[in-house]
């Protein structure tokens, strides 16, 4: 199963950001995101067994933490437009650590793949609460992504 740990954005904020990427659209091309599959990555696993991140993911404790929508940048390496707070909080980059991800954790947001460069609208003044987070299967297809959510866990 192609598996990744996320956290999801309160109704208000998805909507605020599903706007946001439509404007963006409209600049930079490509496909936004749609409102439902928003979320924040905080760890890809890729091919795994859901058993064991199960497992691990309900094994932790740690404390969540709210941060602010700040910024706004265009990716040209793969082409991506997102949004996140100018630093990473550090209980995200403890979390997404704990939860196996092996890179330097950026928290960021994707809303629009096959971008160009281009000027993008003043972004909303957001927050997004992280007080749970989800394991989830992610299947591809050529209308975007499909996500199952397999497992909630609450942070402490």
């Amino acid at each position: 199963m192609r598996l990744f740990f996320a956290s999801w954005p309160p109704d208000a904020t998805a909507e605020a950001l599903a706007r946001w990427a439509r404007a963006a659209q409209r600049e930079c091309g490509g496909r936004a995101t749609r409102r439902e599959t928003i979320h924040l990555t905080l760890a890809f696993l890729g091919e795994a067994d859901a058993g064991q991140a199960k497992a691990a993911a309900g094994a932790l404790c740690l404390p969540g933490c709210t941060f602010s929508i700040e910024q706004a940048r265009y990716w040209a390496h793969n082409r991506i437009v997102w949004v996140g707070p100018r630093e990473t909080p550090p209980e995200l980059a403890a979390l997404s650590q704990a939860l196996g991800e092996t890179r330097r954790y950026a928290a960021h947001v994707t809303l629009l793949r096959n971008a160009r460069p281009a000027a993008l609208p003043p972004i909303p003044a957001v927050e997004w609460p992280v007080r749970e987070f989800v394991l989830v299967s992610s299947t591809l297809s050529a209308e975007g992504p499909s996500y199952e959510v397999l497992g909630r866990y609450a942070l402490a």
